[in-house]
């Protein structure tokens, strides 16, 4: 690793990935930082948006794609999905050696035309990249792990320093990695420009029938509003046609949720359907996230200040944070990410399972009050006591992710009070 380089939680993901495979691709939205990781793994690379020799490297790889294989292995191919048929020559290569850990590959959108003929199962592992956590940012001092709460200490400490403006800026400021490294005055600004040249510049939203870079800025204002909650599509049609003065059809929306989901800027969160004890029916539609929420932040025209001042839409852009690193966080150590709701109204913010069958329930709240946590606490063990215990096994934990409480803890209840600023995986 480079002395400069800001360790990654997917780090050891990939690391342990290209051992087993012969190629790793790394996915994410633009400037997550998913070339400065691949990098570090790699003894050669190309990048196939050079601008200096773009159109024949691309000529190349469409033509003879061996040629861009050449070089050191693990051999990085940069933005490989403007030339989709590398992938089908890594495949074949992969085949021919028999060899782990040849390429890695990175992406920030799916191949727009012509995609891949073969899937590369069994050849590629996949690793989904996302900005950073509070935890690889240096936000979180990482004195409660994730990992080790699923073996349900009997008590746990730490302390966080992170106040309401602290976590107002990182919200707004988010975690793209140049701006970690810069701190810039103005957070704002950067995730507004970064969403001014995305909706307006980005290659293939000219290949969509009608497109609309105001359309798709309502579309994610849209969304914003309702950051962190699961929302149906005639709901997004009728805010959308409010605040633009226009309508869109089902289809259109469809599309543009498509290419949202295509360049990785959508990260919804998937309803979980545990054997529960009740005839209740499960709610099964997705709970709406972005990427990160600075970027809902900027959707919505706001900036720290304005989050103080909007106590409900702060909590609601504080979860859309917490979501995002608990992802991080749930994969790193062999989980997935859910939310839990019902048609009786009985809701947990985040459920997190792992592969082994553990699982976890949390919910997310900004604020520190003993009435806040304690309603926390209580909405848990209900949601607890819904779940059928006898085909489920007991939660490993139960646990209030605090924005602003300054100590972790163990409750008395046995629900675990836990800081963002103290989480790690």
């Amino acid at each position: 690793m480079k002395d400069d380089y800001l360790p990654r939680i997917v780090d050891k993901m990939v690391e342990s990935r290209l051992k087993d495979f012969g190629a790793v691709s790394i996915v994410g939205c633009k400037w997550c930082g998913k070339s400065t990781t691949g990098r570090q793994f790699a003894k050669s690379y190309i990048e196939l948006q050079n601008t200096e020799d773009n159109q024949n490297i691309l000529a190349v790889a469409e033509n003879q794609p061996s040629l861009i294989l050449e070089g050191d292995k693990p051999r990085l191919i940069d933005e490989w999905q403007d030339a989709p048929g590398v992938w089908d020559a890594i495949r074949y290569d992969v085949d021919k050696t028999r060899l782990a850990g040849q390429y890695i590959l990175t992406g920030s959108s799916t191949p727009r035309a012509r995609k891949p003929r073969h899937s590369g199962a069994g050849r590629f592992a996949q690793i989904t990249m996302r900005p950073m956590t509070l935890f690889e940012s240096g936000d979180s001092n990482g004195d409660i792990s994730l990992g080790e709460l699923f073996k349900s200490p009997k008590t746990i400490g730490g302390t966080s320093d992170l106040d309401l403006q602290s976590i107002a800026y990182l919200c707004t400021r988010g975690g793209w990695p140049i701006s970690v490294i810069r701190k810039p005055s103005d957070p704002f600004s950067v995730a507004k420009e970064y969403l001014k040249i995305i909706t307006e510049r980005e290659e293939g939203f000219d290949n969509v029938e009608y497109y609309s870079p105001g359309r798709m800025r309502a579309l994610l204002r849209s969304l914003s509003r309702n950051i962190s909650s699961p929302v149906k599509m005639t709901t997004t049609i009728a805010d959308i046609a409010k605040n633009t003065g226009t309508s869109i059809s089902d289809t259109t929306l469809a599309n543009y949720i498509s290419i949202l989901e295509r360049i990785h800027l959508l990260d919804d969160i998937e309803a979980w359907s545990p054997k529960i004890r009740s005839k209740a029916q499960i709610r099964s539609s997705k709970k709406r996230n972005l990427a990160d929420p600075s970027l809902a932040v900027a959707s919505l025209y706001a900036n720290q200040n304005d989050l103080i001042m909007d106590f409900n839409s702060f909590g609601l852009i504080y979860e859309s944070l917490a979501l995002r690193d608990l992802k991080v966080y749930a994969e790193s150590i062999g989980g997935d990410l859910y939310y839990y709701r019902d048609q009786n109204g009985v809701e947990c913010d985040a459920v997190i399972h792992l592969d082994d069958g553990d699982w976890a329930g949390i919910e997310i709240k900004l604020g520190n009050t003993d009435e806040v946590i304690d309603a926390a606490a209580k909405s848990l063990l209900s949601f607890k006591n819904t779940v059928d215990s006898e085909v489920m096994r007991e939660p490993a934990f139960l646990m209030v992710l605090s924005g602003i409480s300054k100590y972790a803890y163990r409750r008395k209840d046995g629900v675990y009070v836990v800081p963002i600023g103290c989480l790690r995986p």
